[in-house]
């Protein structure tokens, strides 16, 4: 795909750029912080709630009736001129769950001025949607756990030397291997029909850039963003003997990095079209940022391959209204949003077909998220990497794959304070599903999911924040039930250092 090979060249040339960026404000400078937190949840149904699960990083088993103990410590220093690294360390014990006990984070970061290299685990997040009130960014949300990666990035958005502070860059470069393998064998041992081939150790590559056009002295209110993000799955080994190792050279790395065909070792699907299993999307946000309030529009647009690429997909995507109101404290922040997915290029895919009697470019169902040789499809752990609005493999009971990807969903979302002590979140989501177009449903699925979040600090118990939650489903989409949870988390300084 020559636009990914453009994408690649622009970020490459990004990471030229020199000047300094303000890191993220929960990273307190030269300090080693920690957190512990206690959370337990009951359900009626035999899941969770969709929206107390979704968009956690997968901390939330889905089985009802769940809960978990988190403890954690960050440290976070500079030294030198422009230079500063963190590390992390972080560990749940979770039950109901495949291993009660696992790593969540465990990485290590060294930056340079705008420059970051990290090595491991950890819980980014780098959607222009917001975090706590979106559906999800439908090529990498907070839905699932974070998997260990090599990655260079320019995380914030950084000045582009010669344009006056107008012009903003950020993106990132990366290379990562699953560890769900363990995971994998027990959760198709479920099911009940065919046995399951699929890839077990799967490489990951993802790569991001993104441009913002936005006067830095805040004297002009408007501000655009567009953007690029590519995610693909290769290498690995399948469960089939015959089909084995698949392709994991530097030189298949360039390939998927550029988005290429597959060599002589590739399967036949892999050589016809690109090796691996490719996602992404085309991000646009504009902005309009006052004083007391500002109004963003955004818009994006999926992609599975080269008929998604040049838009041949219609409509599919997401698009949302955030509204932020700071002055007004009850009603902080609002956000809503449509997604569709429906169109996926058509019903049907033609590899071959006579160009001269037929136009078009002969693509149709994308699929998303699925791939014939990644059966796992765009996920982790069987929860779902993108959107969780697409739902996730998890609830399958041992089929792999999404078996509902074609989707017309509404969202809203909100979030205040009733006090200067009390907060709360609003999550509201109607759903409809029409299964995916080689294997529809007989009859449309929907339903909606809710969730209402209550969070309190005390004046006198630093550190201290008590959240009660209750939530509920309805519909045939994920199944009724209600629940509820409550958690205690605990946030402070271990050693301040000079």
């Amino acid at each position: 795909m020559k636009l990914m090979r453009l994408i690649f060249i622009g970020f490459a040339l990004s990471c030229f750029t020199t000047a300094a960026f303000a890191q993220s404000e929960n990273n307190i400078q030269n300090t080693t912080t920690y957190k512990a937190e206690v959370f337990g949840s009951a359900a009626s149904g035999s899941n969770t709630p969709f929206w107390m699960v979704s968009n956690r990083y997968g901390v939330v088993p889905l089985d009802a009736n769940n809960g978990y103990l988190n403890a954690a410590v960050f440290h976070n220093q500079k030294f030198g001129k422009g230079f500063y690294w963190e590390a992390g360390l972080d560990l749940i014990g979770a039950m109901p769950r495949n291993r009660n006990i696992f790593i969540q984070q465990a990485f290590a970061e060294i930056g340079y001025k705008s420059m970051l290299l990290k090595i491991g685990s950890k819980e980014d997040y780098n959607s222009l949607w917001d975090r706590n009130l979106s559906s999800g960014d439908l090529v990498q949300s907070a839905n699932a756990r974070p998997i260990p990666e090599i990655k260079i990035s320019m995380p914030q958005f950084t000045i582009i030397p010669g344009t006056k502070g107008w012009m903003q860059v950020k993106g990132d470069f990366a290379v990562g291997r699953s560890f769900d393998t363990d995971y994998l064998k027990d959760f198709t041992g479920m099911y009940t029909g065919k046995e399951q081939i699929y890839i077990k150790n799967v490489l990951w590559h993802h790569k991001s850039i993104f441009i913002q056009i936005k006067d830095t002295r805040n004297n002009f209110p408007l501000s655009a963003t567009i953007g690029v993000q590519h995610f693909a799955q290769w290498g690995g080994t399948s469960t089939d003997p015959k089909i084995g190792v698949q392709p994991h050279s530097l030189k298949d790395f360039i390939r998927v990095v550029c988005g290429s065909k597959g060599g002589d070792d590739a399967t036949i699907s892999d050589q016809v079209n690109v090796l691996g299993s490719h996602y992404g999307s085309y991000d646009f946000k504009l902005s309009f940022t006052k004083k007391d309030w500002a109004l963003h529009a955004y818009h994006q647009h999926y992609f599975n391959d080269k008929s998604g690429m040049i838009f041949n997909n219609g409509t599919d995507g997401l698009y949302g209204i955030q509204i932020d109101l700071p002055k007004l404290p009850w009603l902080r922040k609002i956000v809503t949003e449509y997604v569709l997915t429906r169109d996926q290029t058509g019903p049907m895919h033609f590899i071959d077909f006579d160009h001269n009697k037929y136009s078009g470019i002969g693509g149709g169902n994308d699929d998303y998220y699925n791939n014939l040789e990644y059966l796992t499809g765009l996920s982790y752990f069987n929860r779902g990497i993108g959107s969780p609005l697409i739902v996730s493999p998890e609830y399958n009971d041992g089929k792999l794959g999404f078996t509902n990807n074609r989707i017309k969903d509404w969202h809203i979302g909100a979030e205040g304070d009733i006090s200067t002590q009390v907060s709360y979140r609003v999550l509201f989501t109607v759903m409809n599903g029409w299964g995916t177009s080689y294997q529809p449903f007989r009859n449309k699925k929907d339903g909606t999911s809710c969730l209402v979040d209550i969070s309190y600090t005390h004046p006198h118990l630093t550190g201290w924040t008590f959240t009660g939650s209750v939530a509920a489903d309805t519909g045939t989409m994920v199944g009724k039930g209600i629940g509820f949870s409550f958690s205690v988390a605990k946030r402070g300084i271990l050693k301040v250092w000079k």
